[in-house]
């Protein structure tokens, strides 16, 4: 399912306010046969947004608000990325010269909302003649609700144990020195520092018992990602002019910790339950070099080339252990599944990549842009660590890998505008790739159980292409129209050798492909001049081939066709030059079918069809009060409840309504009032995360 826009805090756009003042003092000047001669200068927007000819370039907006929920609000935050309550500085600005001749120049930006973690600062010193200094820092949150699934035929629901929504928390850090010199190369550092700390929800659900006595098992316990991450990155780029070419160089160095761990409850609820601590760390280091050209030889004809290294070098562990709390010490459990513990190992990976392209204008109206890009890659790993199964006694293991890889892409890009209110365009693009993958050593059995370690190498191939092609027409000044749409055929061949059989894990196959059509028409109308109407179609088929290893006994098969209709309808009315009316439409029909469902019930053919409505509208009171409305709904009715198994499929609605007013109390000052319903259900869950939230809202700004 596609992922839906949420109704948020929106400001009001300043070119809704302007126009109608616009239209007034038109209508003014028209309509006064005594008017002087000489008209005053024309407002500019800015001066129309305030109201008149005194502009600020200053301003603080300050802001507070909150959510009243009911139902599962963990559920409302993943979807509206909120917290409950929130206020403090939602817009700040200053700019100002520190010298007399105004060459020198502050910027400060930033806002800081308490509770929503959302924090930001920007601030910039540039001379005109020298360069900049640049400090940033910002912050946010997002939510995740923890719930597991829902199980229909008992009522079932697997809920996280705390009601409040899990967070994740992201913060960049940036110092930025540029060197911008008349005639002189162009220098810039820039570090950063970046983190990602906090917990989000997993679907990798763990297992439970379900149904009468406990007797189908089904992967529905909550799972939670707990996430600790840590970078640094040095970058240094100069870039250079010299007589027709422009040259660039830079080196990056970048390192990082992270500190991961999957959070799984085993049979919760149950004398059986464990608490499953998957533990995942990385530490790496990667460096970087890069350089690039750009020539203009004439003025229809330019080359530009770009080259690329990178040295990736990563040391890992981890662990997972089973026990009755998580992050515990290893103690062998009966009927405790596979686990591991002290795995230690390392990858280093080597990227080259080349580019070339060629800009050429060979008649007029006509532009070929040829390009060649070239790829290698060079990768190994190996890995040890102790496999653990029940009480057994542990098993240690090790594994090692090898992987080489090129690709050669070449594209063609072709634009053709000679016929008049014609554009046309097409583009051809071709990837040709070989390479080869070698795995000895793995997981191994333990008293038997579990899979044997493998001995396995692959020579493989690919073979990408694709063909773009599409027009735009302008048959009258009201009137736009394009089509366009492109073929896709991207194949996969291994040549599989094996120490064991060629039927046997993991060389299962030996080709796939995938194959898509996609064809997509617009159409602009400006009937009148206060109505617009876009149209949008977009159709697309893609399937997936599959041939098995013939050993399996298996033929060539279909795996996966999906088709997807995509409609959409935006319509734009300004009846009134003091009212403003927009309206969308979206509606999307698509089904992915594949063998399976014609065997077995549990599989049936999955379903993506949903639709959106959104209206929005702007009523200028008078000059100083606007008044904004808004409404959007979406629709999913794709659940499926199959008779084995759990069910699948979006089966949600939501309404989103807001209502906001600005009122300009005076030419530098204005206050904002706002009012947000959002009712959700979802089948899905069988209700457990239906919510009704209501949005109080009102925000101050001032400009100087």
């Amino acid at each position: 399912m596609k992922a839906r826009r949420p109704f948020q805090i929106g400001k009001l756009p300043w070119y809704a306010a302007a126009l109608p003042l616009l239209c007034v003092a038109l209508g003014a000047v028209a309509d006064d046969t005594n008017a002087p001669a000489a008209a005053p200068p024309p407002l500019t927007p800015q001066q129309f947004f305030e109201g008149g000819t005194n502009t600020y370039n200053n301003w603080v907006t300050l802001s507070a608000g909150g959510f009243f929920t009911s139902g599962n609000e963990a559920q409302f935050q993943q979807l509206h990325h909120t917290g409950t309550a929130f206020g403090g500085i939602e817009d700040l600005h200053y700019q100002a010269d520190l010298n007399t001749n105004q060459t020198t120049h502050l910027t400060l930006d930033g806002h800081g909302l308490f509770d929503n973690h959302d924090y930001s600062l920007r601030l910039n010193v540039a001379n005109d003649n020298l360069g900049y200094v640049r400090f940033s820092y910002s912050e946010f949150r997002t939510w995740y609700n923890g719930d597991g699934g829902f199980y229909p035929p008992t009522g079932e629901y697997f809920s996280y144990p705390s009601d409040d929504a899990l967070t994740l928390d992201r913060s960049e850090l940036t110092f930025e020195a540029g060197l911008r010199m008349q005639n002189k190369p162009k220098i810039t550092f820039r570090y950063t520092h970046k983190t990602r700390e906090g917990d989000k929800g997993s679907t990798s659900w763990g297992d439970a018992h379900v149904g009468y006595l406990g007797s189908v098992v089904a992967g529905l316990s909550p799972t939670t990602e707990s996430i600790d991450e840590h970078s640094d990155t040095f970058q240094l780029d100069a870039t250079h002019h010299i007589k027709k070419t422009d040259l660039g160089l830079g080196v990056e160095y970048e390192t990082g910790r992270l500190d991961d761990a999957l959070k799984i409850v085993q049979s919760p609820g149950e004398p059986a339950q464990e608490k499953i601590t998957n533990q995942q760390g990385t530490s790496y280091d990667m460096f970087n070099v890069h350089a690039f050209t750009e020539t203009w030889f004439k003025d229809n004809l330019m080359l530009s080339s770009g080259y690329s290294y990178s040295d990736l070098d990563n040391d890992f562990t981890g662990s997972r252990i089973y026990g009755s709390d998580f992050d515990v010490g290893y103690v062998p459990m009966l009927a405790s599944g596979f686990g591991y513990l002290d795995l230690n190992g390392g990858s280093r990976l080597h990227d080259y990549v080349m580019n070339l392209n060629l800009l050429t204008v060979p008649v007029q109206h006509l532009t070929i842009t040829p390009s060649i890009r070239v790829e290698k890659e060079d990768m190994d790993a190996d890995a040890n660590g102790v496999e653990t199964l029940n009480d057994f006694s542990s098993v240690p293991f090790n594994g090692a890998s090898d992987r080489d890889v090129i690709d050669v892409r070449e594209r063609l890009d072709l634009r053709y505008n000679a016929i008049t209110n014609w554009v046309f365009w097409g583009r051809g693009e071709w990837t040709e790739g070989q390479g080869n993958l070698s795995e000895l050593g793995g997981l191994t059995p333990v008293e038997g159980f579990g899979v044997p370690p493998v001995d396995f190498k692959t020579d493989d191939s690919r073979f990408f292409q694709k063909y773009s092609a599409g027009a735009r027409w302008y048959p009258a000044r009201s009137v736009t129209l394009n089509a366009g749409g492109y073929y896709k055929l991207n194949r996969y061949d291994y040549n599989n050798m094996e120490s064991v059989s060629l039927g046997d894990y993991p060389g299962f196959l030996v080709m796939q492909d995938f194959e898509t059509y996609d064809g997509n028409v617009g159409l602009t109308l400006r009937p009148l001049n206060n109505v617009s109407l876009i149209s949008r179609y977009e159709y697309q088929s893609s399937n997936i081939h599959t041939r098995p290893n013939s050993l399996s006994g298996l033929s060539e098969v279909e795996s996966s066709d999906m088709t997807s209709h995509i409609l959409a309808q935006d319509i734009t009315w300004v009846p009134w030059s003091r009212l403003y009316l927009q309206t969308g439409f979206n509606y999307v029909l698509s089904e992915t079918r594949t063998p399976a469902s014609d065997y077995t019930a549990a599989i049936l053919n999955a379903q993506n069809n949903y639709w959106t409505l959104n209206f929005n509208s702007t009523f200028v009171v008078d000059d100083l009060t606007d008044f904004n409305l808004g409404y959007f709904y979406y629709r999913a009715d794709d659940y499926q409840n199959i008779p084995v198994g759990v069910p699948f499929g979006a089966g949600a609605e939501q309404h989103g309504l807001t209502a906001g007013i600005v009122r300009r109390i005076s030419k530098n000052m204005r206050l904002t009032l706002r009012y947000a319903f959002s009712h959700y259900t979802d089948e899905l869950y069988g209700g457990h995360r239906d919510f009704d939230a209501h949005l109080v809202y009102s925000s101050l700004q001032y400009r100087f």
